[in-house]
């Protein structure tokens, strides 16, 4: 589905984010909700012990849990989140995220200095 099609389905609408996206069995999961030259939203679900491996980004990067339970790794920091919390990841710092128990977040990058 293209991108101007994914906005025009959300746009207007009331709906649960957590509810756009299912788990599936060892995997990581990503839906990009939206993408503009400014940032991107994106919809994941990492299944338990799933996780992203330690990288940087250009910008920072807001991650908010929308279910289950997750360690967000920055800096070499452990962080660990649930549903409802969330946390920015700033520019040019090391982060990683792991699975404590299967999870959904949605990350909003902002494309800006």
């Amino acid at each position: 589905m293209g991108e101007e099609m994914k906005t025009t389905k959300l746009s207007g609408k009331a709906f649960a984010l957590a509810d756009l996206l299912k788990y599936q069995a060892d995997a990581v999961v990503s839906q990009e909700i939206m993408k503009k030259e400014t940032g991107t939203v994106t919809l994941f679900a990492f299944d338990e012990g799933q996780g992203l491996s330690e990288h940087t980004t250009p910008y920072d990067a807001m991650v908010a849990i929308l279910d289950g339970e997750a360690e967000i790794t920055i800096s070499s920091k452990p962080i660990q989140l649930k549903a409802g919390e969330m946390t920015i990841m700033p520019a040019n710092k090391p982060h990683s995220l792991k699975a404590l128990a299967r999870f959904k977040m949605l990350l909003v990058m902002i494309r800006s200095a």
